[in-house]
């Protein structure tokens, strides 16, 4: 019983040490959050006070709206911008925001559905001349871009940060070829990236894998190396061209042929195989064994090759040079050329394959088999990709350790990549680039001849045409004025307005590209008459 009495004290003393443990705890607890809670509400007045002195009253009204309390909703301070809209012929009308002046038709689907959750998204604490403004402060001066920013696309049509559309004939540089936010684009992103986005090339992944496969299937080539750009594509070739010769034992075939208005990256190797003098301004010598022709001179080509070149690099037609189509004939010429001389052809098909052209391939319009070929923009439809691919001799070219790509082959990429390659075969892509791009020919062949003081001609193949400019227009002008009038399109070659809408675009939104071209082109008549007799602009835009 004794024993007893003293266990039950002991359990006693137990327990109210328990008890005032648990109460210390609380305490204790309390006055940490209370502690911590005044520390957070600091650190949040600091971080309003760095942000309005970094980036304006935007951002701090957004952390102001973040730290305060929960409260009635308050209504919006300033009403959004009224968008510029217009319907195409055919197509369901969205209607107008607040303005009769229209940047682009809509899309099928309508960009005006609510999110289905707030989002806390910092962008939206920004209006357009605030992000102008972060851009100029922070961006690198390496771009003259446009002054517009951007928020979403669908389709061939583009929206800025005000809800003005435009008709987007750049398409990133002939690259978004199923044009923005394409519905299969959308769930394969967010399929694989649920799954597996990157484990690095000491592995193999299943999408790359299958990419490879499918790819040298539709070309005829055998081998495949993935990188993330044309340039980087295109630097692979240099080298694997330069390594097969080294292993064969002939180190001092190192040269290259390439031409003048090429164009095959920024990296060194490839601004040096560039045949533009003012991409090379300023950066020191350029790479040495690379000889420039004159593009399409069969002879000239004849008379430069030796036992120290290596390739003739060359494009089918060449965009940034200003939308030049090889002429007829000179690429099986440099095919025997290089069959004759032991040397290998490498070509650029970065902006003219994926179907740009009306065939997966621009050399497959003469049926020519390159060595090698490089390929990037369109296989992505948006997302970064390149690849080089290479028949079977060139195998063995570049063995382990001699070249990679950190992100090269990535799962996310290669799954993307392989849908555009779905997207072209089932909805008969390539086929409608050939049909939609001879359309698009026709009326910029019409343009030219109803604007002779303006327009010198048309040129392109497929999807990837442009309208050339006679000398003394100002071609940045057009552009500007085309852009005010709701078409987006890019320069090439210095005079040429360059057309690379996505292949999904419609004969309609074609038709009305042309329609805004015309009149940009009669605002500028207006304008250059008014220059010439010393009267004012005309308002018109």
């Amino acid at each position: 019983m004794e024993g007893l009495s003293i266990g039950k004290g002991h359990g006693s003393a137990i327990m109210l040490g328990v008890m005032l443990g648990v109460m210390l705890g609380v305490m204790l607890g309390v006055m940490l959050g209370v502690m911590l809670g005044g520390h957070a509400r600091r650190h949040a007045r600091r971080h309003a006070r760095r942000s309005a002195k970094l980036y304006g009253p935007a951002l701090t009204a957004y952390w102001g709206k973040m730290t305060a309390k929960p409260g009635p909703a308050k209504p919006a301070s300033k009403p959004a911008p009224a968008a510029l809209r217009e319907s195409f012929p055919g197509r369901r009308p969205t209607p107008p925001i607040g303005s009769a002046r229209s940047c682009s038709g809509p899309p099928a689907q309508s960009l005006d559905a609510p999110a289905t959750q707030p989002s806390r998204d910092l962008s939206a604490a920004f209006d357009s001349a605030e992000l102008l403004d972060i851009a100029k402060r922070h961006l690198l001066g390496n771009y003259r871009p446009a002054p517009v920013v951007f928020v979403r696309g669908e389709g061939s049509t583009l929206e800025d940060k005000h809800g003005s559309r435009y008709l987007d004939f750049a398409a990133g540089v002939a690259v978004d070829a199923l044009g923005h936010a394409h519905p299969r684009m959308v769930r394969r992103i967010a399929e694989q990236a649920a799954k597996l986005m990157h484990v690095s090339n000491y592995f193999y992944n299943e999408e790359n894998v299958l990419l490879a496969g499918e790819l040298c299937e539709r070309t005829g080539f055998d081998r495949a190396f993935f990188c993330n750009s044309g340039a980087e594509a295109n630097e692979a070739l240099f080298k694997l061209a330069r390594r097969h010769f080294y292993a064969k034992g002939e180190p001092n075939r190192y040269r290259f042929i390439a031409f003048n208005q090429s164009f095959h990256g920024r990296t060194m190797a490839t601004v040096s195989l560039t045949g533009n003098p003012s991409y090379h301004e300023g950066f020191g010598p350029k790479l040495e064994g690379i000889t420039h022709l004159p593009y399409g001179d069969l002879e000239a080509v004849k008379a430069s090759m030796g036992p120290d070149v290596a390739g003739i690099f060359v494009e089918t037609v060449q965009g940034e040079g200003g939308v030049l189509p090889a002429p007829p004939g000179f690429l099986p010429g440099l095919r025997k050329l290089c069959d004759d001389h032991g040397a290998l052809l490498l070509i650029d098909e970065v902006q003219t394959g994926m179907g740009r052209t009306g065939k997966l391939l621009g050399s497959d319009h003469e049926s020519v088999r390159a060595d090698a070929i490089s390929l990037a923009k369109g296989l992505g439809g948006g997302f970064p990709i390149g690849a080089a691919l290479v028949r079977e001799h060139l195998a063995n070219a570049l063995p382990p350790g001699t070249h990679g790509s950190t992100f090269g082959g990535n799962p996310l990429a290669s799954a993307v990549a392989r849908e555009v390659l779905r997207a072209l075969d089932e909805d008969q892509l390539i086929e409608g680039a050939a049909r939609k791009g001879a359309f698009l020919g026709g009326l910029l062949d019409k343009l030219g001849s109803t604007h002779p003081d303006l327009v010198e001609g048309a040129r392109g193949v497929g999807l990837l045409r442009g309208i050339i400019l006679k000398k003394g227009v100002d071609a940045r002008d057009a552009l500007a004025r085309a852009r005010e009038r709701g078409l987006l399109l890019t320069i090439a070659g210095g005079q040429v307005l360059r057309f690379t809408p996505p292949l999904i675009v419609t004969e309609s939104e074609i038709e009305e590209a042309v329609r805004r071209l015309d009149d940009t082109l009669k605002s500028l008549r207006i304008d250059m008459l008014a220059d010439a007799h010393g009267k004012p602009p005309s308002t018109s835009g």
